[in-house]
């Protein structure tokens, strides 16, 4: 006999998933407001004293200031890896020959400490803005290189033979056969690097830049200011979270619409 879907098994509404995202999150924070009364110390201040710290820096400039700067790394360095590592993974998962050469590369790049990769950067180059966002660029292109190829082994062959069959140019097909097929594996490329870019950027400033959050984060360590870095931290979470919530899942969704039966 077959079972019908009942309502409870089907997918709540969004605007269900929204409620339990912020009950969630109130959840969260008054276990911390709990934590933070039974502690009674400054090393785990309560949530009304990091609000208060997020709103002095707010209204003296700086975190905006600070915030504005580390994304500006964030992007660039972003931009580049995406681009790079999706044009190797498209290579590599192309050409048996590619992969098999450079394989190897990709294992190690993927392993490769991010700290080691700063601080060679930081030695090459200098501490200067180029070494900072290379740095960044190559700790996050292996993963996207990684990704894509795993996507690009999967586009449809007979579909490539045919439009070669017909001499359609490379850019079309590139436009109306690759890239839509490869987007799947192009935004689990960028969500999931978002989140690395950015930890990686604050392990930047923290090693070798006078502005940013993770200055701001090691200068709040040497005044042992747990409120400032938890505030600095919590206020940049929330950009993030804003550029996955208004810019990747729209991306995501839209990429998706070929796919439609």
């Amino acid at each position: 006999m077959a079972i019908s879907a009942t309502p409870a098994a089907t997918a709540a509404p969004a605007a269900t998933r929204r409620w339990r995202w912020l009950l969630s999150l109130a959840i969260l924070a008054a276990i911390w407001q709990v934590a933070a009364l039974l502690a009674d110390s400054a090393v785990l201040p309560s949530p009304a004293a990091v609000a208060a710290a997020a709103w002095q820096h707010l209204v003296d400039g700086d975190l905006l200031r600070d915030v504005a700067i580390t994304l500006a790394r964030v992007v660039v360095a972003f931009v580049f890896a995406m681009v790079i590592g999706s044009v190797i993974g498209l290579a590599l998962g192309r050409s048996r020959l590619l992969d098999e050469l450079f394989d190897g590369w990709l294992v190690i790049g993927l392993n490769m400490p991010a700290l080691v990769t700063i601080v060679l950067c930081y030695v090459w180059f200098g501490l200067n803005e180029a070494a900072a966002v290379l740095a960044v660029a190559i700790n996050k292109a292996p993963l996207v290189v990684a990704i894509t190829r795993e996507g690009a082994r999967t586009l449809d062959r007979p579909l490539l033979e045919m439009a070669q069959l017909f001499q359609v140019p490379r850019g079309r097909v590139l436009r109306r056969i690759v890239l839509p097929q490869l987007a799947p594996s192009l935004m689990a490329a960028a969500r999931s690097g978002l989140a690395l870019t950015w930890k990686i950027v604050l392990v930047v400033e923290l090693l070798g830049r006078p502005n940013g959050v993770g200055f701001q984060i090691r200068s709040f360590f040497n005044f042992f200011d747990i409120a400032g870095i938890l505030a600095y931290t919590l206020v940049f979470i929330a950009v993030i979270l804003a550029i996955e919530a208004f810019i990747l899942q729209p991306l995501d969704r839209a990429a998706g619409r070929w796919r439609a039966p």
